[in-house]
């Protein structure tokens, strides 16, 4: 459950740098804002999961085994 919380979090946020990126393309080069922009936002789709899978990955050291 955290992962997704995490992905989801980190999600957003490229979501918003897509966005803005997008925008700020739309001022330079209207043509180009849109081809621009969905190249981000599915970069930064796989860019969450990889963050969100490292900041979540479970320590090195294995749990004592009760027993």
């Amino acid at each position: 459950m955290v992962l997704l919380l995490t992905y989801l979090a980190f999600m957003i946020l490229g979501d918003i740098a897509a966005y803005l990126i997008g925008l700020s393309v739309e001022q330079v080069w209207p043509t180009a804002s849109l081809p621009v922009f969905l190249v981000f936002y599915f970069l930064f789709l796989w860019v969450a999961w990889v963050i969100a899978v490292w900041v979540t990955k479970p320590s090195a050291t294995p749990a004592p085994v009760a027993g």
